[in-house]
């Protein structure tokens, strides 16, 4: 039996019986205002953090979700696209794909906005996604990709790429390694349907988004998620996963290579009341100034007296340099 088999087989039993606690979600539900979320969903979240952005989600945007789950991420994306077909789940699980079904009439039940005929749940996965080129605004997935090894994440990948519009987005919530996870974890076929031996570091994370070819990511949150301890594991130290929230946009890469931001800032304070680095970065003397971490490479050998560059903060909502 293949990982893949044993994750469908795992997350089967999983929609039948929901497992309480399969991920350990670092953040509670996206609260918001007339949003009532079923029970039977919270206690199907199983995602590593959320995918939910708002500020992503102007002008009611088309989303493909992959990996409907219990269906809590897909109600909370029709929450912001409030049209027919608006979202649609993908799963290749038929009975994920039953009991996400199941949630979702209790929910429209709950929340008398809320309109089934916003979401479809299609049969598929995420290496042949049943929509066409260039159709939709955001494809978001939830501790899915982290499962794949890397030949599947890359096609993984190349699907999102491929039925995304120019300009569109990549939300993604994926656990991610500290430090390269030992070989014999990795073939534990169980422990990857949990997404506990799959993660990349993040080097390698960012590393396959852009050579996929996505010009810009942001960094939304980054937080512990497991230990994976020295007695269960069989590791001579612990090693620690943590949760990453990205957004990845088809953008063009720049000549100087795609920029990541993941919350930097750079502060000016020379003499004069305005730094200009002939580059197209204006910097008031005093005001902190989100920069991608290209740009703060570049501050840091250009104005080395000059600007103070802060640390990274792994958090990043927009603004800044580019």
């Amino acid at each position: 039996m293949t990982y893949l088999e044993t994750t469908a087989q795992f997350y089967a039993e999983a929609a039948e019986v929901p497992q309480v606690g399969l991920c350990c979600v670092s953040t509670p539900p996206l609260q918001l205002p007339g949003l009532k979320i079923p029970e039977i969903m919270q206690q199907m979240n199983y995602g590593c953090g959320s995918t939910v952005h708002p500020t992503e989600l102007f002008g009611e945007p088309t989303v493909l979700y992959i990996g409907v789950g219990g269906g809590i991420e897909a109600l909370q994306f029709a929450y912001f696209c409030r049209q027919p077909g608006a979202v649609i789940a993908v799963d290749p699980v038929a009975e994920m794909r039953m009991a996400a079904a199941r949630n979702l009439e209790t929910a429209a039940a709950e929340n008398d906005w809320f309109d089934l005929d916003s979401i479809k749940i299609l049969a598929g996965d995420a290496f042949a996604l049943p929509v066409p080129d260039q159709s939709v605004d955001i494809v978001a997935q939830n501790c899915l990709f982290n499962i794949f090894e890397p030949d599947d994440l890359h096609r993984a990948l190349a699907e999102a790429y491929r039925i995304l519009k120019p300009g569109g987005r990549l939300i993604m919530s994926d656990p991610i390694a500290t430090c390269p996870i030992p070989p014999q974890l990795q073939q534990d076929e169980r422990l990857r349907a949990l997404c506990l031996s799959g993660a990349l570091t993040y080097d390698e994370y960012i590393q396959h988004l852009v050579a996929m070819g996505f010009g810009q990511v942001e960094i939304r949150a980054r937080r512990p998620y497991r230990l994976l301890d020295t007695y269960q594991y069989s590791l001579d130290t612990p090693l620690l996963l943590e949760s990453l929230d990205s957004v990845a946009f088809k953008v063009p890469l720049p000549e100087d290579g795609a920029c990541i931001f993941t919350g930097k800032t750079a502060v000016y304070a020379g003499a004069e009341s305005l730094l200009d680095d002939q580059a197209g970065h204006l910097l008031q003397r005093g005001v902190p100034l989100a920069i991608c971490d290209k740009t703060a490479a570049k501050f840091a050998l250009q104005f080395p007296q000059d600007v103070m560059i802060t640390d990274s903060t792994w958090h990043y909502s927009g603004g800044g340099c580019c």
